[in-house]
């Protein structure tokens, strides 16, 4: 696991930006796998000014979304499949034909989740897949103590994951409580992981995650078994790390 502690937010996207774009050098059809939520959005942000730069054409790309609430509309502008159409597929100028998120509101949720891993399979697997933490250290929505073997499947949602997710919703609008994810041992196939972090409510499960045991209680602390793992954070999400002076020597390699 290689972690990169940035100055702020905007170099958090370049740093991040820079691995993605090495990582999928030479491939004529990338497979990203495609994180919600505020921490990720520096990445796309980033990504999006150089694809309006030429740097890089993800016209030919695939994506598949991490997660979706059950039971609410596709058409819902607080569906995950909507957030994805906005914040990264229209920006990175994606085929949303080519852009898969899990099936919420399937008739048999189960059938539809093991349809989504087939479905990644088909693709060859997911090359770089983005990546936030929530504050409980879940990934996706594996909340604590979801097992490291895990696939695509329907999860019941934390009241702290619910509580950190209301600001999204209106007053009086009520948060969803369950959700397709992608299981842990879906996102391990991922051939190489960037995650973005961002922020001072983040910082205790950064440090869970990267000098805690490798624990259930930590989802996120499985990816220190991933072979290909870059994690980016600003200053306020590296508060708790006993080893911020040597990570943020790193930076300097890789802008």
């Amino acid at each position: 696991m290689e972690v990169v502690i940035c100055s702020d937010e905007q170099q958090v996207g370049q740093v991040a930006a820079n691995r993605v774009l090495r990582w999928v050098e030479g491939l004529t059809t990338p497979v990203l796998g495609l994180a919600t939520g505020s921490s990720p959005l520096a990445l796309y942000n980033e990504l999006a000014r150089r694809v309006e730069e030429g740097e890089i054409d993800f016209s030919c790309g695939i994506g598949f979304a991490l997660d979706e609430y059950v039971g609410i509309d596709p058409e819902n502008p607080l569906s995950y499949r909507q957030t994805i159409l906005r914040t990264v597929v229209e920006p990175l100028r994606m085929d949303p034909t080519r852009v898969r998120v899990p099936n919420g509101s399937a008739s048999d949720l189960a059938a539809a989740a093991l349809e989504y891993d087939r479905a990644i399979a088909a693709a060859g697997g997911v090359d770089v897949q983005v990546l936030g933490i929530g504050s409980n250290g879940h990934i996706g929505f594996n909340e604590p103590t979801s097992s490291f073997a895990s696939r695509t499947r329907v999860k019941t949602l934390t009241e702290q994951t619910r509580a950190d997710n209301a600001r999204f919703f209106g007053e009086g609008e009520r948060v969803p409580t369950h959700c397709v994810t992608q299981g842990l041992g879906t996102i391990m196939e991922a051939r190489h992981v960037v995650m973005v972090v961002t922020g001072r409510h983040k910082a205790r499960a950064v440090t869970a995650m990267i000098e805690g045991p490798v624990a259930a209680v930590c989802p996120a602390s499985i990816l220190q078994f991933h072979p290909s793992v870059l994690v980016v954070v600003d200053e306020a999400a590296a508060t708790g790390l006993n080893h911020a002076d040597y990570f943020r020597h790193v930076v300097d390699i890789l802008i």
